[in-house]
């Protein structure tokens, strides 16, 4: 992931805590692109029948569904560790500009 000219991406390194998280919501998006792509692949094989025609439109709708689940995935990890990195003191870690940790899930 690029960042534009002239801006340095925002890395908060907060040891374990922030490590534990970015783990487990990484997890979550990997189980959700799963189960988009299976809801996909089920709901376009059903298309191959007609009476299978409607069960395939509702795999392809909660599929469609999972799509928007993932930004929100995404965004609740952000936040998660905004709210472990506002607990951190004063002399603790700061912000550190690597691009590392910049993953996009």
């Amino acid at each position: 992931m690029n960042s534009s000219p002239g801006s340095t991406p925002l890395v908060i390194h907060i040891g374990r805590e922030e490590l534990v998280i970015r783990r487990r919501y990484e997890a979550a998006s990997i189980a959700n692109d799963i189960l988009i792509a299976l809801w996909f692949i089920v709901g376009s094989v059903m298309f191959f029948s007609e009476q299978w025609t409607v069960p395939g439109t509702w795999c392809f709708l909660i599929g469609s569904i999972e799509l928007l689940i993932r930004p929100a995935i995404r965004l609740t990890r952000h936040l998660h560790l905004q709210r472990v990195a506002s607990r951190i003191p004063e002399d603790g870690p700061r912000v550190a500009g690597t691009q590392e940790n910049l993953q996009d899930y």
